[in-house]
């Protein structure tokens, strides 16, 4: 089919009129947050092997020192707690380069690590360049011939860049709003406080250490970068607001994939849809995983794009690296490897070498690297292992209507509405380019829809490629003649802005509701953070003798307390079976006998657990009634009642206990 939707780039055009020069420096802005995250991954990469090749020695001899003079450390009385002398190292077991090796196996050890740096910083600087020069393009380029250069000089082409770039402009404004504010009004939910708390252990922030192991399930590429922030202290406030970077980011890429695919009108929509969708919106504004793999997964997609468009093969390797990155951001995408394969499977269009394929996927292979490797050297090749085995056994945590009745909703219902009539109205125009979104859309919708375990956030690299087929239905498809409504006449050329602002619209009013600090009793993993649990955290932290533990009614709330108020709690919902466990969690098979002995002093009940699971609830609350429960903290939030009155009710109940 014939390509006069996507634009032929000129590299020296000979009189830039003053509208292309505000769309090259909005253009530039974006190359430059870009190019600047790449920068903040190498140097991420940089101290992390740093810290893996330095690490060994000094850990070693602490806890050697703190072991020879551990039993002369007397125990001192505080109520009925004792505290004891320890000594621990809970950044990286095993990995010792001391006692363990001699000195040139540690060198060798060293050498290894910094050989992983030295590759994987060379994979991020080569996706920087990647990135500069899809920006450079986009930002130099204009319509080739002479034809094009005399209506670039013209005003009426003027207002058409001009009006663009205000329209990109706004967009980015919108969305960093949508994504900053009152971002700091609820403390971490569970998945945070986890994450958080990994990237403080990275940062050797020794109240977290105890707490937060640095191997748990996932790779650790954003627990790395927030650690750069964490070495001067840790808050709530930074991480989540590199996590609403993160997202600002994906929207730059969105509109730099659609302007490649549909032409800058495609791109400027898309990126519109996705700063103000609800399912983006809530993810990026928390610690989560979701938004750096989303900001990756795009990225890849747009390699993918520039390569099926020129068939170069270095926009190939470049999205292997970035394919790697989205691994190393979350290892479930790696399923975008099966959408990959349908795409070329699919369009037999898109000739690619099979030399060039896999040095492409050798580029992934070398990215991913660092993370097994990591695992290895620390002693904890076992911890992958557990942790693959959990995922495999792990319960159903929702019905197979969840995905279809909650994500649409956060999506955009007019969004993929607009996605699906354009692959119908615009069916003779389709191409290789609706093969490769519809792949990387249906490959995770239709795995995670069969996937016995499934959360909020685990669709949100899905919604871009949908934000880009619904721009392309707008920006491509127009009535060939006015349309008659209500006996007025509207051309038809006013159809896809009206259509535009009204997808905005019922995009914008969701998200608003959405990112307004919750009053509800009620929680669904991955929409939002937890009303009162930083505040109960910190209640532990100020009131409560260290070295007390805690027993609550699951593990979620037993992360909060554990980040905020830095006191062991275990979750009564853990199962003993290692089959049914997450492998970090503690189980705790008699529960009466640790209250009896004085084990835990302290039960906590919180409304949010108990809505999920209320036999473990009640189980608590009889524990804590058998054992001379004093309430001695609560946390409410300020709900409507069935009459219309304001009331405050308990969502999170601090009872201390004795035998």
């Amino acid at each position: 089919m014939p390509d006069e939707f996507v634009a032929e780039w000129e590299f020296s055009p000979p009189r830039p009129a003053p509208g292309s020069r505000v769309v090259a420096a909005i253009v530039r802005a974006i190359q430059a947050t870009a190019s600047f995250f790449l920068f903040v991954l190498t140097a991420a990469v940089a101290l992390g092997a740093d810290v893996l090749a330095r690490r060994g020695p000094a850990r070693r001899g602490l806890t050697t020192r703190c072991e020879q003079t551990a039993e002369g450390c007397p125990p001192t009385t505080v109520g009925s707690l004792k505290r004891i002398c320890y000594a621990r190292d809970d950044f990286l077991p095993g990995l010792d380069f001391g006692a363990a090796h001699s000195a040139p196996a540690r060198g060798v050890v060293a050498a290894l690590v910094r050989a992983i740096q030295a590759t994987v910083s060379f994979s991020v600087l080569v996706l920087t360049v990647a990135v500069a020069l899809g920006a450079d393009i986009l930002a130099r380029g204009r319509p080739a011939g002479r034809a094009a250069t005399r209506a670039i000089a013209g005003s009426e082409t003027r207002a058409r860049l001009v009006v663009p770039a205000l329209v990109l402009a706004a967009t980015l404004g919108a969305s960093i709003a949508l994504r900053v504010w009152q971002i700091d009004a609820l403390g971490y939910n569970s998945d945070e406080a986890v994450y958080a708390g990994q990237a403080a252990s990275i940062a050797d922030d020794p109240k977290l250490q105890e707490f937060f192991p640095v191997f748990r399930a996932h790779p650790l590429l954003f627990q790395s970068i927030l650690s750069i922030g964490y070495h001067f202290g840790v808050n709530d406030l930074f991480g989540r607001l590199v996590s609403a970077a993160v997202g600002v980011a994906t929207i730059g890429i969105v509109y730099m994939l659609g302007s490649l695919l549909y032409g800058r009108k495609a791109g400027i929509l898309a990126a519109l849809f996705v700063a103000l969708m609800p399912y983006h919106v809530v993810v990026t504004r928390q610690v989560l995983l979701d938004g750096p793999m989303t900001l990756f997964a795009t990225l890849t997609l747009y390699f993918l794009a520039r390569f099926a468009t020129t068939e170069r093969p270095e926009w190939l390797y470049a999205a292997g690296a970035a394919m790697g990155l989205t691994f190393l951001s979350k290892e479930t995408s790696i399923l975008f490897l099966g959408a990959i394969y349908a795409f070329f499977a699919l369009a037999p269009s898109v000739r690619v070498n099979i030399r060039d394929l896999v040095l492409s996927v050798g580029i992934m292979a070398l990215v991913i690297a660092p993370f097994p490797l990591s695992l290895i050297f620390a002693g904890r090749a076992e911890t992958g292992e557990q942790y693959l085995t959990w995922q495999l056994f792990r319960r159903p945590n929702h019905d197979w209507a969840f995905y279809p009745t909650t994500v649409p909703e956060v999506i955009g219902p007019l969004v993929i509405l607009a996605a699906i009539a354009g692959l119908w109205l615009l069916r003779r125009e389709n191409s290789w380019r609706e093969t490769l979104l519809l792949s990387w859309i249906a490959v995770p919708a239709l795995f995670f829809q069969l996937w016995p375990v499934k959360g909020f956030q685990y669709l949100l690299p899905i919604a871009p490629p949908i934000a880009v087929l619904a721009a392309r239905t707008l920006a491509r498809w127009s009535p060939a003649e006015s349309l008659s409504i209500l006996r007025g006449r509207l051309n038809g050329t006013w159809i896809a802005p009206l259509a535009a602002g009204i997808i905005a619209v019922t995009l914008l009013i969701p998200s608003w509701q959405r990112i307004q600090p919750s009053t509800s009793d009620s929680f669904l993993a991955g929409s939002g953070g937890v009303p009162g649990g930083r505040e109960a955290g910190k209640w532990i932290d100020e009131h409560v003798p260290e070295g007390a533990k805690l027993l609550t009614i699951g593990p979620s709330m037993a992360n909060i307390l554990q980040f905020y108020g830095h006191r062991k709690a275990y979750g009564l919902s853990v199962s003993p079976n290692p089959l049914h466990r997450n492998p970090s969690y503690e189980p705790v098979p008699n529960p009466d006998l640790l209250l009896r002995s004085n084990e835990l002093q302290y039960v906590v009940w919180d409304a949010f657990s108990a809505s999920r699971s209320s036999s473990f609830s009640e189980s608590l609350l009889r524990y804590a009634d058998r054992y001379n429960g004093r309430v001695v903290h609560t946390e409410s939030v300020r709900v409507t009642t069935p009459d219309g009155e304001k009331a405050e009710k308990p969502v999170i109940v601090i009872y201390e206990v004795r035998p």
